[in-house]
């Protein structure tokens, strides 16, 4: 466990780097409304934020509250949310819209256990919304965060392993919001968005810090891959309801096996069902 004049050193190291180069441009920090902040979350999950910021207001125009999106058919829901990966995340989100929708009366709930409850949410999720929306304090590990706390406290380390971030990360949270003498008190909000921006600045400065994580994985390629397929797959089934699977191995060049593989994870995850021998969006 670090010294306590290292945390503090830390902390104050963190701030600094706030104030002086705290990244903006973010509609999701200049809100404090939980359905917003949660959508946020997801969308950020494996996906640069270059990649979120036109699909976040996009989303929220079309799908402004969790009745609203809990009400879209999923066709709308995948349609909007091509190009921000791995759509399962989309279904996942529209799952947990239908959960407050039908539980919580439409309202993102406070408690972590209710969060946690929800479809895709999972801790750091349910920690970001408790910060980011109602100020509580919790433990938020993500990737930016991560990089953070090994880059200061780990530097000379590999394979660290979240367990023992976590204690770093409680320790240093604590700190930043007791303040000192010569240091003001910050809310969890503000220091977990100057955690993550001083963790995005290590990464884009220096090696990728996050590689000394047990962690860490290599971004699988994406051109050619079994992913891409899928991905193409559902486009197609989006743009041709009632599809065929022979057909839609014939659009993805491969073999009806493949086809057949891809179709079965599709409807197995609740992307699609077959109606009359043909292909189209779950409902």
């Amino acid at each position: 466990m670090p010294r306590p004049s290292d945390i503090q050193t830390f902390v104050t190291r963190v701030l600094d780097h706030y104030r002086e180069h705290g990244r903006d441009g973010m509609p999701w920090r200049e809100t404090s409304d939980p359905y917003a902040i949660l959508v946020s979350e997801v969308m950020a999950q494996q996906t640069q934020i270059g990649r979120v910021l036109p699909k976040y207001n996009a989303w929220l125009e079309r799908f402004p509250s969790a009745d609203a999106l809990a009400a879209a058919p999923l066709e709308a829901v995948l349609e909007l949310w091509q190009g921000l990966g791995y759509n399962r995340r989309a279904v996942a989100l529209k799952r947990a819209a239908e959960e407050i929708s039908s539980t919580h009366g439409g309202v993102v709930p406070r408690e972590a256990a209710a969060l946690l409850a929800l479809p895709g949410v999972g801790p750091a999720t349910a920690a970001g919304v408790r910060a980011f929306a109602f100020g509580e304090p919790g433990r938020y590990l993500e990737t930016n965060v991560r990089a953070a706390l090994l880059h200061d406290f780990f530097g000379d380390r590999d394979a660290v392993g979240d367990c023992e971030l976590a204690p770093v990360l409680d320790a240093v949270l604590e700190a930043a919001l007791a303040g000192t003498d010569d240091r003001e008190s910050v809310d969890p909000r503000t220091w977990y968005y100057a955690l993550m921006d001083y963790g995005a600045h290590l990464k884009a400065t220096r090696p990728n810090p996050s590689r000394a994580s047990a962690h860490h994985t290599r971004q699988s390629r994406f051109e050619g891959s079994h992913r891409q397929k899928r991905a193409r797959a559902l486009r197609l089934v989006m743009a041709s309801p009632g599809i065929t699977p022979e057909g839609l191995a014939t659009e993805l060049s491969v073999d009806l096996e493949t086809g057949e593989r891809i179709v079965h994870e599709l409807v197995d995850e609740g992307f699609v069902h077959r109606s009359d021998g043909g292909l189209r969006i779950a409902d």
